[in-house]
């Protein structure tokens, strides 16, 4: 696909702190592109530079193929759509409010009403056109947020944590509309947000910042299954990062020396060479010791409970191995093994479930 916007040795500051500096990000068109991190990561940043609401210190955005700063500051803004956190929306009617651009840029009064009515009837709240728009609830007006920007047909929208102050069902609602949406437009999106589950669900590609820095980008599963380094991993909920060495590697198998235990997986690094093996908890399975039956899963380690947190129907587990190994369990599991701190149990976990990572 053709790249509509690209950066190239972006440097924007704060004082003299650095808090966001990218190499280079090629996003392309018609693509959804979640831009993932913790608070303070430089995501946020990141919209303000692509959107021309902030000025860095060195590098350049381009937009189909020429800088931002040669289109001027209207004609640009004219291609982008930008949806906040905070719908900021005007005191006014909320077919008003979704008009308001459009009337803007000039557009015939019919033409306005028949895009500003096919975006309320697309977003689900036709029924509040006349409806002051400071009276409307957290969803209703994130809803009609979005319907101002997707009418203006924007060649990117540009999405900062939109859904986050939303109650957990309006949320989800919103999302899978949201979802049905950008792939009926094929509107370019560039969205940002620390939930994971909303990256996974809405993005074609994941972006993972880190102190400023672009630590990944890929395919969901990529990013996902098979971070680049530990503090990646930590980030997208590989909760057990096991160091250890190879000591034998043969045919995609290698043997992994992990303090008293050795742990095979699936990989290609070399003997010799030291690294993280990564572990997502859905991937555990917990015994009673001596209960671990033969089965396909080659590694079986043995350790002690020292907490466990209810996750809604699930448990969490974390056992001392030597290392700490972190695993989900059913309620009913955890009762029946009556799970509880300084409790011995085993584990156990397939040579395919560990990513390993050379450091």
């Amino acid at each position: 696909m053709p790249v509509i916007l690209e950066i190239q040795d972006l440097l924007v500051q704060r004082g003299r702190r650095a808090v966001l500096e990218i190499e280079h990000l090629a996003i392309e068109e018609n693509e959804v592109l979640a831009v993932i991190g913790p608070n303070g990561a430089g995501k946020s940043t990141l919209l303000l530079a692509l959107s021309r609401l902030v000025t860095p210190e060195r590098g350049q955005v381009s937009f189909r193929g020429q800088p931002i700063s040669a289109w001027g500051d209207l004609a640009y803004r004219r291609r982008i759509g930008l949806v906040l956190q905070d719908p900021l929306l005007m005191d006014t009617s909320v077919f008003n409010n979704v008009a308001a651009g459009l009337r803007f840029r000039g557009l015939p009064r019919l033409l306005v009403t028949e895009r500003v009515n096919t975006w309320l009837e697309r977003l689900g709240i036709a029924s509040l056109a006349r409806r002051r728009a400071h009276s409307l609830s957290g969803g209703e007006a994130q809803r009609a947020s979005l319907a101002r920007a997707l009418a203006l047909d924007p060649d990117v929208l540009l999405l900062d944590e939109p859904f986050s102050a939303l109650d957990a069902p309006t949320r989800a609602r919103l999302l899978e509309d949201f979802q049905a949406l950008i792939q009926l437009t094929a509107t370019t999106t560039v969205f940002v947000t620390h939930d994971l589950d909303e990256a996974l669900l809405l993005g074609s590609r994941v972006a993972v910042l880190l102190n400023g820095r672009l630590a990944q980008i890929g395919s969901p599963i990529e990013v996902f299954n098979a971070p680049l380094d530990a503090e990646v991993a930590h980030f997208v909920g590989v909760e057990t990062v096991i160091p250890g060495k190879v000591t034998e590697s043969n045919d995609g198998l290698v043997t992994i020396e992990a303090g008293a235990f050795y742990l095979e997986a699936v990989s290609e690094v070399r003997s010799g060479q030291a690294v993280y093996l990564c572990l997502r908890p859905e991937d555990i399975t917990l015994w009673m010791d001596g209960q671990v039956p033969i089965s396909s899963a080659r590694n079986r380690l043995k350790g002690r409970v020292v907490k466990v947190t209810p996750q809604g129907p699930l448990v969490r587990v974390v056992l001392d191995c030597g290392f700490l190994l972190v695993a989900l369990v059913t309620r009913s599991s955890a009762a029946e093994m009556r799970l509880h701190p300084g409790r011995e149990v085993a584990a156990s976990f397939k040579a395919s479930a560990g990513h390993v990572i050379t450091h």
